[in-house]
């Protein structure tokens, strides 16, 4: 095998774990995290929000379809966490809102989040967060063009 040929393969088995990493940590946030879209993450941005929202803006902020949305409004609604009533301006705008019950557990997921995104990086220091928080910006920025490229290139069939 020649040095270049060698190099290569060292390049290849280095990019490929870096996938796998990177794989890894989506995995991870997915199930630690939790999405962007089921009901912790509605509990939250209503929280967030005040504990009440619209739920069009609700739906802007979630990562999911209308009818996903109104599925995971109905089960919230149906444990008792939410409230779905028609505004006062706007007849066809549903508003949104935490009850007690759901108030409190969307204090206490805020609380999980919070904790959550203190643990995670706690084996760095500040400046090793900030040096990889722009080693991802530039690798988010170069995916990004990736991205654009291959929506430039039309299909050839």
């Amino acid at each position: 095998m020649t040095e270049n040929q060698s190099h290569e393969v060292l390049e290849e088995s280095l990019n490929r774990r870096l996938l796998h990493d990177l794989g890894y940590f989506g995995h991870y946030l997915h199930l630690h995290a939790g999405g962007r879209g089921g009901k912790q993450y509605v509990l939250v941005s209503l929280f967030i929000g005040g504990g009440e929202m619209s739920q069009r803006d609700l739906l802007e902020h979630a990562c999911i379809s209308s009818a996903s949305l109104s599925e995971v409004l109905a089960k919230l609604e149906s444990e008792g966490l939410i409230t779905r009533t028609k505004s006062d301006e706007d007849r066809r705008t549903l508003a949104v809102v935490l009850t007690k019950t759901g108030k409190d557990k969307a204090e206490r997921f805020f609380a999980d989040k919070i904790r959550f995104e203190e643990d995670s990086f706690a084996c760095f220091d500040e400046e090793e967060r900030m040096q990889l928080l722009d080693r991802l910006d530039r690798l988010a920025m170069h995916w990004r063009s990736i991205e654009e490229k291959e929506a430039q290139t039309p299909c050839r069939n």
